[in-house]
């Protein structure tokens, strides 16, 4: 695809690129000797006024030496022979010929005569004594006088077109194939049983609709997987109560050969199926891990939840606001365990602040991390850090009270951590900080700073505007 691309807009562009720079070179070149003619008609002009008033040589010769406007001996002027002795006179240069000057003055009008090393203009002048022919030599140097010059420029900004759009077009196919060529890869990943792999949905909206459309089918995999895993897993311990059964009565068979064969039976038929529960159980913990190692849309979860919580925010006349949820936010945590988290940090706001309270909900995409911040400006918390370490085991059964807990394992399962802070609406902030893959960033890594920095800013302007 992408040397398609390549090859269409190379192929387009040299075809605009001849048929412009071709006739543009051909009036180019025309232009030049236009200009080269009306130069030499010009100084022939020059000469007219001269010749109406006198034939004198000297005059004539003091005309055409002030009329060369460049190098001299490409004037000359045919003057007719006066009176029945007279002489034609010759005064400059003389490169047409003789038939070709009597031609000039019997029509009457200039003409073009082809000489050695260019052309002669031949412009006839009416004199007392018949017609006057002046000459003026026209070099071919001066027909293509910057024709090349030109010719070259028009070249130079052809290529140059050509290479733009060829680069233009590359990095166009490039931006189309990158999302598939991901796109391909994670199919070939997830045929071999890789069930975490998903897609980045970037790129074309087609391939954005591509990826999102493989990323629910992997998702759906993943869950038909724990599905049937769970069902074997479940048939398998159904089987346990008739098996015991069956062992109890090969117990009182008594000791024949029989019973002997019946209980060994029994005996491998339990050892089976305890070999099925725990293969079952083994691929179930795999499909958890690979559902939570595909993550999901942070997004979709935020709206999802908002959307729940915000039937009851409107029963209590709280104002709500989402930010940064309104495009695709992936995040290496499973979808249940991200809502639940979200559920604990949303429950904190109706259960610790007064009804009317308004609270906001914003997450921000780096490239280390995914920052969900959830804020509202009830009276905050008194002692931040004191939450933080009794949710850390510093006290009690290890609980913050406030669901923290539970923030706190999510947030350091992928690497991040959780913080505190008072919020730019004037009550309690807390920040999730969720590393995404490939990265672990820790919060206290140079980007990590950086980050900070960066909403750190971003808060006080909020701040400043809001008051």
């Amino acid at each position: 695809m992408r040397w398609a691309l390549v090859k269409v807009a190379l192929a387009v562009t040299t075809m605009v690129v001849v048929a412009f720079a071709v006739p543009l070179g051909l009036v180019v070149k025309e232009l030049a000797r236009d200009r080269a003619y009306s130069n030499a008609e010009r100084q022939a002009a020059t000469i007219g006024p001269v010749l109406a008033i006198t034939t004198d040589r000297p005059q004539l010769e003091r005309a055409v030496a002030s009329a060369e406007t460049g190098p001299g001996g490409r004037i000359g002027v045919h003057v007719p022979a006066s009176g029945k002795n007279g002489k034609p006179a010759e005064i400059g240069a003389r490169r047409a010929a003789q038939k070709d000057v009597e031609a000039a003055a019997e029509l009457g009008r200039a003409s073009i005569s082809p000489v050695t090393g260019g052309s002669s203009l031949l412009q006839p002048t009416a004199v007392a004594s018949g017609i006057a022919v002046v000459e003026v030599f026209v070099p071919d140097a001066a027909l293509t006088n910057g024709v090349a010059t030109s010719w070259v420029v028009l070249a130079g900004v052809g290529l140059a077109l050509i290479i733009g759009s060829v680069a233009v077009a590359d990095r166009l196919g490039t931006r189309m194939v990158r999302p598939a060529e991901r796109l391909a890869g994670a199919a070939h990943d997830l045929g071999k049983g890789r069930l975490g792999v998903r897609v980045p949905e970037d790129g074309p909206k087609e391939l954005r609709s591509a990826a999102s459309a493989f990323n629910s089918m992997a998702d759906q995999v993943v869950q038909l997987l724990a599905n049937e895993r769970e069902l074997a897993a479940d048939l398998s311990h159904r089987l346990r109560t008739p098996l015991t059964v069956l062992r109890l009565n090969a117990a009182s068979l008594g000791d024949t050969p029989a019973a002997e064969q019946t209980r060994a039976a029994v005996e491998q038929l339990e050892r089976e199926v305890d070999q099925i529960i725990r293969t079952a159980r083994e691929q179930k913990a795999q499909t958890r891990q690979a559902a939570a190692a595909a993550g999901c849309d942070a997004a979709e979860v935020i709206r999802e939840r908002m959307g729940f919580w915000s039937a009851l925010a409107e029963d209590e006349g709280r104002t709500v606001r989402i930010a940064g949820a309104d495009r695709p936010v992936r995040v290496p945590v499973a979808r249940p365990e991200l809502a639940a988290t979200l559920d604990a940090m949303l429950g904190n706001v109706f259960r610790h602040t007064p009804e009317g309270t308004a609270f906001a909900v914003d997450v921000h995409n780096a490239e280390e991390a995914v920052i969900v911040l959830v804020s509202d400006a009830g009276p905050g918390i008194a002692d931040p850090d004191a939450a933080l370490r009794r949710g850390h085991g510093g006290g009690g059964d290890g609980s913050t009270g406030l669901g923290l807990d539970i923030v706190r394992r999510l947030a350091e399962s992928t690497g991040g951590d959780v913080r505190i802070s008072r919020s730019v609406l004037g009550g309690t902030e807390v920040r999730v900080w969720l590393a995404l893959d490939d990265r672990r960033a820790r919060p206290g890594t140079r980007r990590g700073h950086r980050l900070r920095r960066t909403l750190g800013g971003r808060r006080r302007r909020t701040a400043r505007t809001g008051s």
